[in-house]
């Protein structure tokens, strides 16, 4: 009788209590939304309640609760949905409905019993109410009816598919994104409780974050193009999968997805322009090529308003976008024309597309284009001539169109180069032009380079060119404009550290007057850069043209003993770079105040004496260069110290002297080689973008290139690999080192023979990985840390052994002992460890068949005849003595045997500098000149020191 009297109790309640519990919470939701939330779980209560009464038939149980409760909720509804649009209580409740039925569907999601469909009914029964009044006669009705049925939707699917995805699976993560991009279109914003994701939100993360590409493509194809995402979609066209960079450019940046590019900023506009051009895909410089091919759709085929996209004065990018165009397309370039009118009104779009015309012409030999398009040569000097009239009018009106004025003369005179100068008339105009240009001293800084391409493509070789800037030089020094060439100083007149030096220094300045001074070093400034771009334009020995000896104790020499003027300084020692290229004796003379500058000067000059020190060591030969500074022994600590430098810049600039050394053979020394790895991994490194980047071109070049590379690779392997796991330890929480094992297989993959390159009748040493091996196992024996254990191992598997007949069978023999000697003497703790060595030992009797029936005591027998044999065992004997008395963990044994820090094959004949120190982290003064004099702080002893450093004899 008691189940009977609660089920009466129930009943009750639905005819009692339930018709009258609705209408005042549907009443409160159409007042406000403040009060939905609490309102939506009152209601749910309700729902519970009626979900538990039922009633027990023949034909099974009767869900005479949730019936109740279904048709009130829809008779509520109902009420709604005559309310013409428009009506804010009316909307409140269609707010009020969808957020309930996305409670509760959220609500039994979360509930262990999956038997519980009472929501779902609740929603299939709601769904199927509305969906019958869709074809209503009453436009209100159908109103509401399909706005309700969107809300209901948006709800439901977003519960479902927020979840769907952060799925594992990516397959189910790619079908939530397309179901999350069709319902964000009728999401509100509004309608967004504080600090909850909006559905545009989830799609930008997946784009971003989502490590499947197929998962970051599926959220592009559905991603809207606004401001808010444009930023996002520009960033993927650095992405790691090819197929969503060239999408980007398909898709989202082609004129069908962005009709106009200029919604972009010309910083974007380059950016996109920069990396799909210069992407190694083919396919992705194909699509970039197309979208600029839209790009000038966009701008009606015309050339000038499509660079107008960019900012040609200071842009790196526009000329690569134009030559794409022109190769894509080719019409456009045979339709180029360069009438009169063109020259008229100049702008720097004008003058940047007849330069880079002019230059395509020459790359693709079409002189017969560039002969019917471009003016003559007397025609472009007057041009030249009077644009820089403008650029001085400007100058003195002090306009802000200054820098695009100068942009034109400089791309005019750029297109100067590239004419033809068999007209004299034209020739002699455009020299005297650019002669009177160059002689200017209010001329702007860039265009100096400029006038000197021009005065080296006219003039007769670079002696006439070097006499005509000594000229120049002395006409702005002395102010008199009056000199003739033969004016010029010669060595019978001033020579290195003559005594004409200072008697014309003195009479070109009064030391007392402040303006004259500054005069004086502006002037000097300006030819001190004149020479600059002359030294960098001519290859002629200085004992050739004798008439340049004049400038260096006049300008050059007092320029870097200057203590007043650091700019004066600094340009100083660059022109004094540039001499000793082109004079090996002033190189070796010099080479000592290029070192005192790597402690003395700052870290922006150092950048340039580093520069200055490996190309000379470069260019000349390095026993000669070195012989009045240092013992060629020191060499190598030079470099090292340059390495370790503190400021970043000095250090990556450093690190490509290096790498260029080493490439070029010209170093060969293990320990520069080991402190290159360790700057590679160091943390220290991790911000210094250039020096890693070149690093990681560098390191896998430098051992693919040649098998002896590979083999001073692996001679510093254990080494490098032992302060590579002390580094670890150091750096435990550091974000910017990699793990131990990546480390380790970096320099493994940079071993492998398979991938050094055959040239110059080199054959890859096949046999370098089973040495690479033997090395490995050696560390299993005397490594007393389990980690590194642990990670020696698992290098043994990555490796690729040679054929029976590419390698000697003493290695093979080495290596199988030396696994048994771990086996027996120092076994691995942990069991995937030793079945990584037990499948590797058998890989090694599978491969090699002199190891079948092998006999230790045979080949222990073969000592008395081999010294390799004898230190092997030697090696293995003394394994026991460090067990007995381990290192530290993590340390390796201080008393590893000779043979361990060498190569396993012939230890002997390794060099010993292997075992100096190489980490990065410690500085090192720089070696000692031995012909230069300790530095004091007398003026006079250091002059003296910088005139025995530059002075040479007269030839």
């Amino acid at each position: 009788m008691a189940p009977r009297q609660q089920r009466r109790a129930t009943l009750s309640y639905l005819s009692d209590v339930l018709p009258t519990a609705l209408p005042p919470i549907f009443d409160q939701a159409q007042g406000t939304t403040a009060n939905h939330r609490k309102n939506i779980v009152q209601l749910r209560k309700i729902q519970d309640k009626c979900a538990g009464v039922t009633e027990e038939t023949p034909k099974g149980i009767k869900l005479v609760g949730e019936r109740a409760f279904n048709a009130l909720f829809i008779d509520m509804v109902n009420r709604v949905l005559p309310v013409k649009k428009g009506v804010a209580v009316a909307d409140r409740i269609v707010k009020f409905v969808a957020s309930y039925v996305a409670y509760t569907t959220e609500q039994d999601s979360a509930s262990e019993d999956e038997d519980d469909g009472t929501s779902s009914r609740f929603v299939s029964k709601l769904l199927r109410h509305l969906l019958s009044g869709m074809e209503a006669k009453d436009k209100n009705v159908r109103f509401r009816v399909t706005l309700m049925t969107v809300s209901l939707i948006n709800g439901l699917g977003e519960i479902d598919l927020l979840a769907r995805a952060r799925d594992k699976e990516s397959a189910v993560r790619i079908q939530a994104a397309l179901g999350l991009a069709k319902l964000q279109s009728g999401e509100d914003e509004d309608d967004l409780e504080e600090g909850q994701e909006s559905l545009a939100e989830v799609l930008l993360d997946l784009l971003r974050y989502d490590p499947a590409g197929e998962v970051r493509r599926a959220a592009l194809y559905n991603l809207p193009r606004t401001p808010a995402t444009l930023a996002v979609i520009l960033a993927r066209t650095r992405d790691v999968d090819p197929i969503l960079r060239r999408t980007v450019y398909q898709g989202s940046l082609s004129a069908a997805g962005l009709p106009d590019a200029r919604v972009l900023t010309i910083a974007q506009r380059e950016e996109v322009v920069r990396n799909g051009l210069g992407d190694r895909d083919p396919s992705v410089r194909k699509a970039a090529a197309a979208m600029l091919g839209g790009w000038l759709d966009q701008a009606e085929g015309n050339l000038v308003e499509f660079l107008t996209r960019f900012d040609v004065v200071s842009s790196e990018v526009a000329e690569d976008a134009l030559l794409s165009i022109f190769v894509t397309r080719s019409e456009v370039f045979e339709h180029v024309e360069f009438g009169d009118e063109w020259w008229n009104e100049l702008t720097p779009e004008k003058a940047f597309l007849a330069r880079v015309f002019s230059e395509h012409c020459i790359a693709n030999k079409d002189e017969v284009r560039l002969e019917e398009t471009m003016p003559v040569v007397t025609a472009l000097a007057f041009k030249i001539q009077d644009e820089y009239n403008n650029l001085v009018t400007l100058t003195v009106e002090g306009n802000e169109d200054v820098q695009d004025q100068v942009f034109i003369v400089g791309e005019l005179l750029r297109l100067a180069i590239t004419l033809d100068y068999a007209d004299e008339i034209g020739r002699r105009k455009m020299f005297q032009l650019s002669r009177e240009m160059i002689a200017q001293p209010n001329l702007p800084e860039s265009l100096i380079p400029r006038c000197l391409d021009v005065l080296s493509k006219i003039s007769n070789g670079e002696r006439d060119l070097i006499r005509l800037i000594v000229d120049v030089v002395t006409e702005l020094r002395e102010g008199d404009g009056e000199i003739e060439l033969s004016e010029a100083p010669t060595p019978s007149r001033s020579t290195y550290g003559g005594p004409s030096s200072p008697s014309r220094r003195e009479s070109r300045v009064d030391p007392n007057d402040p303006e004259a001074v500054m005069r004086a070093a502006l002037i000097d400034l300006r030819c001190l850069l004149i020479c600059i771009s002359l030294l960098e334009r001519v290859n002629t020995p200085l004992q050739d043209n004798s008439v340049f000896h004049g400038l260096l104790p006049d300008l050059i020499i007092p320029a870097v003993r200057n203590k007043d003027e650091p700019a004066l300084r600094d340009q100083g020692l660059v022109c004094l770079g540039l001499c000793c290229m082109i004079d090996e004796k002033m190189a070796s003379n010099s080479f000592g105040l290029f070192i005192q500058q790597l402690t003395a000067a700052d870290d922006e000059l150092k950048v340039k004496v580093v520069q200055v020190i490996f190309d000379l060591l470069m260019i000349h030969d390095i026993d000669s260069l070195i012989v009045k500074t240092m013992p060629a022994d020191r060499v190598v600590e030079l470099v090292r110290h340059m390495l370790v430098q503190d400021a970043p810049e000095v250090q990556a600039a450093a690190c490509e002297g290096v790498a260029k050394l080493m490439l070029a053979g010209m170093i060969q020394d293990e320990t520069v080689l080991q402190s290159l790895v360790l700057l590679y991994f160091s943390p220290e490194t991790a911000d210094n973008q250039p020096l890693r980047q070149c690093l990681t071109y560098f390191l896998p070049v430098y051992c693919y290139s040649s098998p002896l590379n590979q083999r001073r690779m692996l001679d510093i392997f254990g080494d490098t690999f032992a302060m590579l796991s002390q580094l670890r330890e150091e750096f435990e929480d550091a974000t910017d080192l990699l793990p131990l094992s990546q480390m380790g297989l970096m320099m493994v993959d940079w071993l492998d023979p398979h991938k050094a390159v055959e040239r110059d009748g080199a054959v890859p040493d096949h046999a370098i990985h089973l040495d690479l091996a033997i090395e490995l196992v050696k560390g299993l024996l005397t490594e007393s840390s389990r980690e590194v254990r642990k990670t020696l191992v698992g290098f043994l598997g990555k490796l690729n052994l040679p054929e029976s007949f590419e390698t000697d069978a003493w290695k093979t023999k080495a290596a199988f002992q030396l696994i048994g000697a771990v086996k027996q003497k120092r076994p691995l703790p942990d069991t995937m460890s030793r079945n990584a060595l037990s499948r590797f030992e058998a890989s090694l009797v599978k491969r090699y068949p002199e190891l079948e029936g092998y006999d230790e005591e045979v080949f222990r027998g073969e000592g008395a005849e081999h010294e390799e044999t004898q230190e092997l065992f030697g090696f293995i004997d003394d394994v026991e003595d460090m067990v007995e008395s381990p290192e530290k963990p993590g340390r390796r044994s201080s008393r590893a045997p000779a043979s361990r820090r060498g190569s396993s094959v012939a230890p002997s004949e390794r060099s010993d500098a292997s075992e100096g120190e190489a980490t990065p982290v410690r500085r090192r003064a720089p070696p000692r000149p031995e012909t230069v004099e300790e530095e004091t702080e007398e003026e006079e002893e250091e002059e003296s020191d910088v005139d025995g450093m530059l002075g040479t004899d007269d030839e």
